[in-house]
């Protein structure tokens, strides 16, 4: 098994190091070559979502991407990888790949300084690390879509398929256990 990470910006590093320690191999996707290998899943990393988007375009990564994940390829989002899976922005006329049933608005939580740090239950799995660092919110779901944690009332991680998205960052705090379900309930 090999996961992908895309790592255009953002914080790919600590997703690498996260499977890294579930002794999962993982690649790195920079450029178009890079989508010539085989990969089993793929990781969309927070950091600057309209930045990612524009890369992915200039780099004539976006449609290959869009097309896999449409075919099913099982994908991990975090924070602006959320926004890049949204079929809808609130706040945003942009699109990117659109390839799940949620609206998001970005930024929903404040600034960098209304950055926070909790704990809370993902699918089931209890006292998990969240840090929302100028997090999106999941305003609504289409049906279909799984909503798997909360945080004061609002949506912070939902499933589709095999599209796993969150507003928060699991990566950050070294906790495997999300990864460790997208690796059990994706693949």
């Amino acid at each position: 098994m090999l996961v992908a990470v895309l790592a255009l910006q953002g914080d790919f590093a600590e997703h690498e190091a996260v499977f890294k320690r579930l002794d999962v191999p993982t690649c790195q996707l920079r450029q178009k070559r890079d989508l010539e290998q085989h990969f089993d899943a793929l990781i969309l990393p927070g950091g600057e979502s309209t930045v990612q988007g524009k890369l992915l375009r200039d780099l004539d990564m976006f449609e290959p991407l869009r097309n896999r994940i449409r075919d099913g390829l099982p994908v991990m989002a975090t924070c602006a990888g959320s926004i890049l899976l949204a079929r809808q922005l609130l706040d945003d006329p942009a699109v990117h790949f659109g390839t799940m049933g949620i609206s998001v608005r970005r930024n929903a939580y404040g600034r960098q300084l209304s950055s926070f740090h909790t704990t809370g239950t993902f699918a089931g799995l209890k006292d998990v690390p969240m840090s929302f660092i100028r997090a999106p919110q999941i305003e609504f779901c289409l049906p279909g879509v799984e909503v798997l944690a909360e945080h004061d009332g609002r949506i912070t991680a939902v499933r589709q398929g095999k599209q796993l998205a969150m507003t928060f960052h699991p990566e950050l705090s070294g906790d495997t256990r999300i990864a460790a379900y997208f690796l059990s309930e994706m693949l």
